[in-house]
């Protein structure tokens, strides 16, 4: 109300002075010369704009003291056990197609083949809830939040995809995307197409291990902390530490196709479902803008390798990931105007 009543003061105001100038009242037909806000005005608006901003990014994207994202722990963590046995046919999983972490999940079970024994549901986001809607009704429930009450009732946390789900008893093994995908290399290989292909190797571990643990921080998480980092000092830390990551990456894959040799592990599937969105999304929307990952020489040609590995160009949808960034996170986008597709066509 106090920015309406404002407006009209000024309006007001600008319309007397209008008529005052040109010596008498305009015509039916007559229009009123266009003129910006006055500087009182453009403060109140930029003031509750801000507020109003920091209000939703604190909800969406919980923040340290400095303005840096941090992104909650997942809930959820078991595993394959006598409780929960592997099976044909017995889980599930739940995923959004615009989702890097859930997207993880995605490309090992077609890289392990594990299309016929694990099923799949697709969850899509609410622009108007803020919540997963789910593209076909599960248990009776609409949306993900009904679905975490379903599993475990009272649940207060984050209803967050990927979920891998247990169809017997109706409970969520685990939300950690990490996890999923060490889960789904290692224990449903006798259901497996590719059960020989070991995406974990034992004698990589450790070199798997310490890239992950650079790479989260840095790219994983680091292209969120760029877009939702709510300080200049959050954002320039990020936006350094990712390019700085690319640049090592890039130069690490000068000599070799993965970052494990000649073999893609677990740490590329990570990496991969990140570097896929950086053009169409990251790179405009998080302002991750100082260069593209089309315009690194070993990084372009390490996404076109991993993107035309059998079964992987299937579980990209470039259009739900526009639409999903662009159309759906109000607080860096608030017209909701999604751009023109970015060409990705040199992947194929």
């Amino acid at each position: 109300m106090i920015i309406i009543s404002s407006w009209r003061r000024w309006h007001s105001t600008k319309t007397s002075s209008v008529l005052s100038n040109r010596g008498g009242p305009l015509t039916q037909n007559q229009p009123v010369p266009k003129s910006l806000p006055a500087a009182s005005i453009i403060k109140l608006g930029r003031f509750t704009w801000t507020t109003m901003w920091q209000v939703m990014m604190s909800q969406m994207a919980p923040r340290s003291k400095t303005g840096a994202y941090v992104r909650p722990e997942s809930v959820f963590r078991g595993t394959i056990d006598a409780d929960h046995p592997a099976a044909a046919g017995r889980y599930r999983l739940f995923v959004g197609m615009g989702c890097p972490w859930a997207h993880r999940t995605l490309i090992v079970r077609a890289l392990k083949g594990l299309e016929a024994a694990i099923d799949i549901s697709i969850v899509v986001p609410s622009a108007d809830d803020g919540r997963w809607l789910l593209t076909e009704p599960y248990l009776n429930c609409q949306n993900m939040p009904e679905l975490y009450q379903t599993a475990s009732p009272g649940f207060k946390g984050r209803s967050t995809v990927p979920i891998l789900f247990d169809e017997t008893t109706k409970t969520i093994i685990n939300n950690e995307s990490a996890e999923i995908i060490e889960i789904l290399n290692a224990e449903f290989n006798e259901f497996a197409t590719h059960g020989d292909l070991d995406l974990y190797p034992a004698a990589g571990k450790a070199e798997i291990d310490r890239w992950n643990a650079q790479i989260y921080p840095s790219v994983n998480n680091g292209v969120y902390r760029c877009g939702f980092a709510q300080t200049q000092a959050a954002y320039d830390e990020a936006v350094n530490e990712l390019f700085g990551m690319l640049d090592t990456i890039d130069d690490h894959l000068a000599n070799q196709s993965f970052l494990w040799g000649e073999q893609i592990t677990l740490a590329d599937v990570r990496l991969f479902t990140t570097l896929i969105r950086f053009d169409s999304a990251y790179h405009g929307l998080f302002k991750c803008s100082r260069r593209r990952i089309r315009d690194y020489a070993n990084l372009s040609q390490y996404v076109q390798r991993i993107y035309q590995l059998p079964g992987v160009a299937d579980t990209c949808d470039f259009q739900a990931i526009q639409q999903d960034y662009y159309g759906n996170l109000f607080p860096l986008n608030p017209g909701g105007i999604v751009p023109t597709p970015v060409d990705m066509s040199w992947l194929a």
